[in-house]
Formats: structure tokens, C-alpha cells, sequence
């Protein structure tokens, strides 16, 4: 009671609402919000779904601390949340005030950022974690929900389980007759769920050493299991699982992707702990969350250092000689160091609980953060290398954020770093998944082995990972390595591997009852979120592969009327047409996307494409110049914007735009080779040698362009004619 848990989502109250409703404004690039009572109930006048102010009454309130939000009911069941929340710091932390979540973007109506659009709908964002036992139950015919839920906040069943049975215990007196040593025991109590630690296990400190060991070691991951399915950037898979389930039989965690986390795993978006977590050391040892978090209060166990000095020896850690800062001081708190912290929602600070040691070393190479510079901010990296250099050594142990960091980039490789990173069974297994997710973009022997061994590995997340990386080995060798997973007892494994399977197979290949079934059974987990795009466009690309192409139509049709704004529903379903010989009808929906999409870039792109095809070079390279130009930073927008003026004959300007491609996409193979070819051909042959040296100076094995090289060598030195 009073924990954050149980004020996870409240009606509105007098007691429960914290926000200034007494006639308070805010004004939000010129939108004027207005928040005031009336007969009893609690209320803002602020643009609504037609961009018209309106005066909507507040639902419910989500949270308490740092931050207060608000839910409004809008028409079909649809909760939606306020952008605007309440502040609820002290005021001299900033805090009693009105703010936008997006202050430094105009999020107007229409906008997908929008509090009335799909994007902020407490029941697929909120509704899961901020509640109990949450049935979305959302029909697509209709685009409407009837969410349902067992407790509107997060309650004992949220992690115990079903309730009845322990009810039923203690109105028998049991509890009273037995006394508290059958409390103590879940199948007396009659909880669903034990997630109590039953093997005795205590951390200790061997002999000489300063870091506990816990004995015997943990054997189970209930302790985390209660945990994962809410603190963890993921997809659900399971909307209704079974107390205490698998972690991976419910959700589909996020791997350590470049828009999620840095290339050392530090965080970067919000992702809600797990994936950090997942990569500690702490975590490999057997810490679980309850060891530092009481579960029910949901405090910390003991205040400050006091908290990591359970496992690890104040007199070696916690003292000046140590952390070289002075006692008593920030700078002197194991967390300052170790989870530094990121802020989200404008106030809300959360530290990374990858639990790290610092290393400002690598925010010289690869542009990470560092704890140091965090704290001291007028000081660069390199001096906060090398202090830490000069206290600690200088010698440092090779991270696999290096290794991370060459794989995000390096568009050409054998991949032999990032093989040997996904099967170091010292890394974590999350660390590993993601080295396989990246192997996927670096075919050949190398890669294909590695996959392999990754697909029977012990830790089913490395399986996952190993799955996403498939497509590295050549097709004919996929089937006989993924039909095995098919019966792997972990549902995101098994699921992900029939996926794998159905984009492979095509036509009497593909007859298997048991791929047909699991086939279905990730159908059935993608379309748990039926009230997103993104599971429609999940879904047709299945259908389309299996030949259901009619099916495939139909839920991208369905992926547009659920968020008309959705630029990917639109591409992938011209890229259909175009499949079916039915470019016209494309032309049509990428012409209506760009009036509709929020990313018009993509729909450019993919209408350039299409009147590529059509040879209608002149319109096709003012939508493809249109894209290139929005977006820079893409590597195969400016490469096809370069391919396509090549085409019409503008070389000069085509050199031109590739050349400066190139500065920004270094790595790049396809714009190298464009490059490469057109200054052969037009007579460029200094240019060109330039560039081939250029490239193997970095990549001195890429044999092919050795041999590229030597060709254009004998071209330049060859004689000329008499």
C-alpha cells in the first residue's frame, strides 16, 4: 500500500490528483491548455482530434512521482494520454508546474505525437503495466476497445497470480492455526506463484576476497520473471500467460539495438532496465531485482552505499582510495559511477542498471558516454581517460561495444569479431543476441558457422539472436538448421524461427503442418497488438510469403485504417502491387500516402522507385531527390538518388552527389562500388585508384577490391594508341 506499484494508475480525486486544476494554463507553441474543475470533476479545455479546442474530462491518473499523467476517454474505448503532465517535484526543484512532454517540437494536431493518436493510447502504451490482468480486447472491424482489467493498478496478482486460493487459506484460519512456518510456504499460503528464494542461498565473502559470492549459486530466475514483462522495452507475446511463465514465452525484449542503447550497451532511449540489466556482471552472478528492491515497498533494501557494501567490502570499495573522490560527496556514492543516470520525459532521471565501470577511454573512441564527464561537464573525455588511466592503469580490458560499434557500422566484413563476440560464453547472453542480430549483415563462411552453433546454444535469448541473423547464410542451408527450433520449448525461439521459416519456403517447399502451426501461433502473438500497424505489416509479409496474397492486401489495408499516418503500411503494400504487376495501383496509394504518411521521405522513395521502373526518369528523380534530400543521414536513399541520375545521363552531377555521400557513409559497399564505377567509366582513373586505397587502407583483406585495384592500375599504365 502507498508503493509506487499501487499508485500506478488511480481515478481522479482530491486525493489523487496533484496537478494545479484551478483555472492553471499552459501556453504551448500559441495552443493555449486550460485545466479547471467542474461539479466534481476534473477537466482541460485543449485541441482535440479535430484540432478545435474542447473541454475534456480526465479518466485516470497514472503515477505519482516525478511526473503525474493524465488519461481522457475519447470515443470507441479509446484512453488516450495527455501530452501535457504535471510536475509534481517541489518547486524549488522546478517542479508544481504544467509542461509538454515534447517541448521543443510543435506536436500538432495530427501530428502521430498527438495525445489523440494511436501512438498515445493508454490501452496498448499504459494499460499493460499500469494495471493488472489487462485484457485489451480490441476488434479491428469496428476500431474500437473494450479493455478490461482485474485491478486498475498494479496489484498483488500482478506478480503472485491468481488470489482465490490464498483467500481461501486465510478465511480457513489457517494462517492463524499454523502458525508462520507454513507462512513461509507458497502451496500453504496458496499462491500461484513461490517467487521466494527456497535454496538457502546467502552471499558471503570467500576467504581474501572482496566481492561476495552467493552459495549455493541461483538456479532459478523467478525473482526476475515477476519483473521482466513490464520492465523491459518489448513486444508482448502472450497477453494472457500463467503466473511466474518464462520470460521469453511472454514478451520479445528489445536487443541492444543503435536507437535504443549506445554501442557499449549504455542506454539511450527509454528501455525500462531489463536489457541494461541483463548485461551486468551483477545479474551473471545471481543478483536478481529483490536483492537491492523490497518487492512490495519497492525501496531500496538499505540507503546509499550502504546498499552495495551486502556484496561488496566498504574497505575496499567504498573509501577515497577506491573511488578518488572525497568522502561524503557525490562523487563519493557507488551509483554515481557505476549507474549513471539518463533523463526521460523531460524530469525524470533513471539510472542505467548495466551497473558498469566507467570508461571514458571509450567516449574518446567511439563517441559513448561516461560518468565522469557527467558529473564534471567542463571537462572533456580526455582528460577523464586519462585520470581514470592514471588511477587505475592504463591498460584496459577490450569491451564489446568496440566490437558492437564496427558491426552497426561496417556495412562489408566477414563478420570474424562480431562471430566470436556471439559465442563468447563470458559475454552476456544479451550481448551475444545482439552480435548474431548484426552477423545477419555480414554473410559468408565465418557468419553461417557461428549461426549455426548460435542456434543450439543453452541461453534461448542467444537462440533468438541467432534466428534474426538468418539471412546471412545462404538459403538452401536455412531449412535444415531452423526446422529443428520449430519444437524448441521457448515460445519466442520457436516463433521466430517459423518466420524465418515462411520467408524462406515459397510453394510446395513450404508444405509442413507443424511450420503451419507455429506459423499461426506468431500470427496470433503479432496480432495481440491488432490496434498497431506494425502487426499487420508483420503479418502480410508472412502471407505474402506463404502465397495468401489476398490476406496479405487485406491486413495492410487494415494496417493503414489503423494509423493512416504509418509511411511503412504504404510502402510495403506498393511494393506488393508492384509484385502483382499492379505499379498503377501503387502509383495511386503512394500518391494519397504523401497527402496522408507523417514520413512522406519513405513514400517519395518508394514512388521514385516505381516511376523508375516506369522509366519516367525525369519524375522519378525529383521524388528520389526529394527523399535524398530529407534525409541525408540514409545511406540508400543518396545511393539510388545517385544510381537514378547516373541513369539519365547527369554523370557529373551523379559523381557529385555520391562523392559526398561517401564522407558520411564511409562504409558503405554499395556507394563505394557506384563511386568506384563511375569514375572508371568516365575516364577517371587517378579518382578512382584513389578511392579503391582509400578503402584498403581500412579493409587491406577485401580481395576483390585489391584485384579492382590492380585492373585499374594496368588501365591507367597501359600505353596509348599511336
Amino acid at each position: 500500500m502507498g508503493s509506487h506499484h499501487d499508485l500506478a494508475m488511480q481515478t481522479p480525486s482530491e486525493g489523487t490528483v496533484l496537478g494545479d486544476f484551478d483555472e492553471a494554463t499552459l501556453t504551448y507553441f500559441g495552443r493555449v491548455s486550460t485545466f479547471f474543475r467542474r461539479e466534481g470533476g476534473y477537466f482541460v479545455n485543449t485541441p482535440g482530434p479535430d484540432g478545435e479546442a474542447a473541454d475534456f474530462q480526465i479518466t485516470y491518473v497514472l503515477g505519482v512521482d516525478p511526473l503525474q499523467q493524465y488519461v481522457i476517454e475519447l470515443p470507441d474505448g479509446k484512453f488516450q494520454m495527455l501530452g501535457i503532465a504535471w510536475d509534481t517535484r517541489p518547486q524549488l526543484d522546478g517542479g508544481q508546474r504544467w509542461y509538454h512532454l515534447y517541448p521543443d517540437s510543435d506536436v500538432a494536431p495530427g501530428d502521430p505525437l498527438h495525445w489523440t493518436r494511436p501512438a498515445q493510447r493508454w490501452n496498448y502504451q499504459c494499460a499493460a503495466c499500469h494495471s493488472t490482468a489487462v485484457q485489451k480486447n480490441y476488434d479491428v472491424a469496428s476500431d474500437r476497445y473494450n479493455t478490461t482489467w482485474s485491478d486498475l493498478n498494479v496489484g498483488c496478482e500482478a506478480c503472485h497470480g491468481p488470489g482465490s486460493a490464498h483467500v481461501e487459506w486465510v478465511a480457513s484460519g489457517a494462517a492463524t492455526a499454523t502458525g508462520a512456518q507454513a507462512g513461509f510456504e507458497a502451496a500453504v499460503m496458496g499462491l500461484a506463484v513461490d517467487l521466494a528464494d527456497r535454496d538457502e542461498g546467502r552471499w558471503s565473502w570467500p576467504a581474501g576476497e572482496s566481492i561476495a559470492t552467493r552459495t549455493p549459486e541461483r538456479t532459478s530466475d523467478l525473482g526476475l520473471r515477476s519483473c521482466v514483462a513490464c520492465h523491459a522495452r518489448r513486444r508482448l507475446i502472450d497477453d494472457d500467460p500463467a503466473a511466474g511463465a518464462p520470460p521469453l514465452d511472454v514478451i520479445s525484449p528489445a536487443l541492444l539495438t543503435e536507437e535504443l542503447y549506445y554501442a557499449d550497451g549504455q542506454i539511450r532511449d527509454e528501455v525500462f532496465v531489463l536489457g541494461s540489466f541483463l548485461q551486468s556482471a551483477m545479474y551473471r552472478e545471481g543478483v536478481t531485482c529483490a536483492d537491492c528492491h523490497d518487492p512490495h515497498s519497492l525501496q531500496l533494501r538499505r540507503p546509499g552505499n550502504s546498499l552495495c557494501a551486502g556484496c561488496h567490502l566498504p574497505a575496499s570499495y567504498d573509501t577515497s582510495a577506491h573511488h578518488y573522490h572525497v568522502d561524503t560527496t557525490v562523487g563519493a556514492e557507488c551509483v554515481s559511477c557505476h549507474m549513471p543516470t539518463r533523463t526521460y520525459m523531460g524530469i525524470d532521471a533513471r539510472r542505467d542498471h548495466s551497473i558498469r565501470v566507467p570508461r571514458p577511454d571509450l567516449t574518446v573512441s567511439l563517441g559513448t558516454p561516461n560518468a565522469c564527464t557527467q558529473c564534471h561537464t567542463e571537462q572533456s573525455a580526455a582528460w577523464a581517460a586519462e585520470a581514470t588511466a592514471r588511477w587505475y592503469g592504463s591498460e584496459r580490458a577490450a569491451h564489446y561495444g568496440e566490437v558492437l560499434a564496427r558491426g552497426r557500422t561496417e556495412v562489408m566484413g566477414d563478420g570474424v569479431d562480431l562471430s566470436a563476440l556471439a559465442l563468447d560464453d563470458d559475454q552476456s547472453g544479451i550481448v551475444r543476441a545482439t552480435a548474431f542480430q548484426l552477423l545477419g549483415g555480414h554473410p559468408g563462411p565465418v557468419a553461417s558457422r557461428a549461426i549455426a552453433a548460435g542456434l543450439t546454444d543453452g541461453d534461448p535469448i542467444v537462440r533468438y539472436g541467432a534466428v534474426q541473423a538468418i539471412e546471412a547464410v545462404p538459403a538452401p542451408e536455412r531449412p535444415e538448421l531452423l526446422f529443428p527450433l520449430l519444437r524448441d520449448s521457448v515460445k519466442l525461439v520457436r516463433t521466430e524461427a517459423a518466420r524465418a521459416l515462411a520467408l524462406t519456403f515459397s510453394g510446395a517447399q513450404a508444405v509442413s503442418p507443424l511450420l503451419d502451426s507455429i506459423v499461426d501461433e506468431y500470427v496470433t502473438a503479432r496480432l495481440i497488438d491488432a490496434d498497431r500497424p506494425e502487426a499487420h505489416m508483420s503479418t502480410a509479409t508472412i502471407f505474402a510469403a506463404r502465397g495468401r496474397l489476398g490476406d496479405a492486401e487485406r491486413a495492410l489495408q487494415i494496417a493503414i485504417r489503423v494509423d493512416s499516418t504509418a509511411a511503412a503500411a504504404y510502402v510495403n503494400y506498393a511494393d506488393l502491387l508492384r509484385a502483382q504487376g499492379r505499379d498503377t495501383d501503387g502509383e495511386r496509394l503512394l500518391r494519397l500516402a504523401i497527402e496522408s504518411a507523417q514520413d512522406d521521405d519513405a513514400v517519395r522513395h518508394s514512388l521514385g522507385l516505381l516511376l523508375v521502373r516506369q522509366n519516367r526518369l525525369e519524375e522519378a528523380i525529383a521524388e528520389l531527390r526529394a527523399a535524398a534530400e530529407a534525409r541525408p543521414d540514409d545511406a540508400r536513399y543518396v545511393y539510388v538518388y545517385g544510381v537514378a541520375l547516373h541513369s539519365a545521363g547527369e554523370v557529373e552531377l551523379a559523381i557529385r552527389v555520391l562523392v559526398e555521400a561517401y564522407t558520411r557513409h564511409p562504409a558503405d559497399i554499395d556507394i563505394f562500388m557506384a563511386l568506384l564505377t563511375y569514375h572508371r567509366d568516365s575516364g577517371e582513373l587517378d579518382e578512382a585508384i584513389a578511392l579503391a586505397q582509400q578503402w584498403l587502407e581500412l579493409r587491406p583483406d577485401d580481395g576483390a577490391v585489391r584485384q579492382e585495384l590492380a585492373n585499374l592500375e594496368r588501365l591507367r599504365d597501359a600505353p596509348g594508341p599511336t
